[in-house]
Order: C-alpha cells, then structure tokens, then sequence
C-alpha cells in the first residue's frame, strides 16, 4: 500500500487560511486502512475545522482518489459550492482531482512510501521504491533497494554486526543477511553469488507513464 502520514494540524490550517467554504475529501484506498485519510478521518477532520476555524467545512469520500473517470463522476456536481477541496489521499490522489478541477487542491497528508501494515508489530514497513526493474526473484522475495539503507545490489557492506545494519545505531535488519538466511532455507544459496548488474535508473526517471490497456 502507500503509506501516509496526516499533516500537522497548524500546517493544514495555514494552508485553508481565507477560503470560507471548504470540502474535506477523504480517500478510501490505502489511506483509510491506515486509518488517516478515509471517511472517518475526513468527517472529524472537517468538525474540527467548523469549530477551530469558524467556517464551512463538509467531507466526503471516494473509493479512491487516483482514478480520474471515478473522481470526475462523483465530484462534478459538487465542487462548485467550495472554495477549495482538502485532500486526504496521497499525492497522486492530490495530482489526480488537482488536474480536473479549476479550484485549489490541498493536500492534508505527506506521502512517505509503499509499504505493508503488520498489525503484530503495529507498524508500516519500506518494502518497494518502484523502480521499474524488479529484482525479487533474485533475492528470495526482499527487496535490498528498498530495504537496505545503503541500496546495495551484491550483498552486504562490512559495517552489518549480527544481522544488524550499522545506519540507524544496529536498529534494524541487514536486508542482505535476510536475503542469504531466506535463500539458505529454501535451498537456492547458489543465487546469491550471482553477480547483479548496476540498477537500471532510466526506467525509474521522472515523470513516468505507461500505457493502460483495457481489457
């Protein structure tokens, strides 16, 4: 999923400052399972905007903000009662109603990576940078550029102590030490000799798009 954190309430308020009629626009994608930005979280965010700020905040929600025929359906023949919209998704649900619009699109939360949820150790977890060039298949399923510190291709560095990674104080895993005890369990340890090239960095450049075809 793509994890999010809800801005500061003092940034929020100061980006809103003099619009008097404001739609708090939930997301129940990724951001609502995170219990940051679904329709819970936009309904309270828009009371306390009523009782803080002294003016006109509704809410609503989407299944999800990053689908453009989906946004533009469900919202044209809201809009034109706001000044502005206050968005709870990510960036790209922020960058999708943003283009679709003419009025301002603000955005309530900072976007901080793609992840997974483990409700045992009740946190999100790094787990892709989408790259474009997946390498799981050689590194039993973890993937080292998003999850080691220093993004290394061909094992570890010296500065890993016990299966602990020297960024961070030996907080958290070597990702290459998990790599080699994952591949030793599953009898496949003659990959991990296997020389990984440099990543290609092309196919992650900025901006990118690829061709959707409808099935």
């Amino acid at each position: 999923m793509i994890v999010t954190e809800r801005k500061e309430i003092e940034e929020i308020f100061n980006s809103i400052k003099g619009y008097k009629k404001i739609l708090v626009l939930g997301c129940n994608g990724c951001t609502a399972v995170q219990n940051v930005g679904g329709e819970k979280q936009a309904e309270e965010l828009a009371l306390l905007i009523k009782l803080k700020l002294g003016v006109v905040a509704d809410f609503s929600s989407l299944l999800r903000q990053c689908e453009r025929e989906l946004v533009a359906e469900e919202l044209s023949n809201k809009i034109n009662e706001y000044d502005c919209i206050l968005s709870l998704a990510c960036g790209a649900g922020v960058q999708t109603v943003a283009e679709l619009f003419d009025l301002p699109v603000l955005p309530a939360s900072n976007t901080m990576f793609i992840g997974s949820h483990s409700r045992e150790l009740s946190i999100l977890q790094e787990k892709c940078i989408a790259c474009g060039d997946c390498i799981l298949a050689l590194t039993a399923g973890i993937c080292p550029k998003a999850r080691c510190a220093k993004g290394l291709l061909n094992g570890p560095c010296g500065g890993q102590y016990q299966g602990k990674c020297e960024v961070g104080g030996y907080t958290k895993p070597c990702a290459w030490v998990q790599i080699w005890e994952r591949l030793k369990k599953q009898g496949r340890l003659e990959i991990f000799k296997e020389f990984r090239p440099l990543a290609d960095y092309r196919k992650s450049s900025s901006p990118r798009e690829m061709r959707w075809e409808y099935i």
